[in-house]
């Protein structure tokens, strides 16, 4: 597959097969997650304003998101910048290996094309009728959960011999999900974030990097390998119970997770 499309445009990125607009964060994941393989990207608009660029990549059972800027005809992505399109492109041809705070290593295999051959065949309606009546537009709330996603490595404490273990970490919608590592196939437990009522740092271990998450019936205490990266995952988690209080979609506070300790 060529790197290069063929649409006519005058920003030189709409010649990239694998650029993809104004393309959310949101979509890009979804369509990573369902139609991507492990390397998949593709690259698309940030909005942190203009000549600033997200590559969205997939890594397993969820999708990184990292900086690409563009200074005149230069672009810089990672520790490297790139003088013009062409070299970029290139960079990308030889799938760099990219590492994250938490960890994870990524090759860059394969962009995730922009254009997508598409069978042009229709279903028929055979039956097209209203269920209720009365309704207006007012009544038409559109409603999607946000994937999210996010995985790595913690350190979590067990909940009744106080000892710490490595747990690989996947979040994706409302469900915080660990395995014993990362080749694990079954959750040890699924912490469902509907009944989690507090993301927060926690200085009450003897560790660092550390930050709890609250539910009526425990606190699970998790550490990660850096500041940065425990940063990383207390934003997002708020993020997420922020968007569960708009939503108002708690469940009731006796079924929040299941699975073992």
């Amino acid at each position: 597959m060529s790197f290069y499309s063929d649409e006519d445009t005058s920003d030189e990125l709409g010649t990239l097969g694998w650029y993809h607009h104004d393309l959310s964060r949101h979509a890009a994941e979804a369509l990573l997650l369902s139609n991507g393989t492990d390397g998949s990207y593709l690259l698309r608009n940030s909005n942190e304003g203009i000549d600033c660029f997200s590559l969205s990549v997939r890594a397993k059972d969820s999708v990184k998101h990292f900086h690409v800027t563009r200074k005149d005809s230069s672009y810089v992505f990672g520790f490297n910048e790139f003088a013009n399109l062409q070299d970029f492109v290139y960079h990308f041809a030889n799938q760099p290996l990219l590492g994250s705070d938490s960890g994870t290593l990524i090759v860059l295999k394969c962009p995730y094309p922009w254009r997508v051959e598409e069978p042009s065949i229709y279903e028929s309606v055979r039956v097209h009728t209203a269920i209720q009546t009365g309704r207006t537009e007012k009544d038409l709330v559109a409603n999607a959960p946000s994937l999210g996603t996010k995985e790595g490595y913690l350190v979590k404490q067990g909940a009744f011999v106080k000892n710490w273990k490595q747990r690989w970490f996947t979040l994706n919608r409302y469900e915080l999900k660990y395995f014993k590592d990362k080749m694990g196939e079954e959750p040890i437990r699924t912490l469902d974030l509907r009944a989690c009522s507090a993301v927060q740092f926690d200085y009450t271990q003897d560790r660092v990097n550390c930050f709890c998450l609250v539910f009526p019936e425990r606190t699970f205490y998790l550490c990660s390998k850096s500041a940065v990266e425990g940063d990383e995952w207390i934003k997002i988690l708020r993020w997420k119970l922020v968007r569960l209080l708009r939503l108002d979609v708690f469940t009731p506070l006796t079924a929040h997770f299941h699975g073992g300790c």
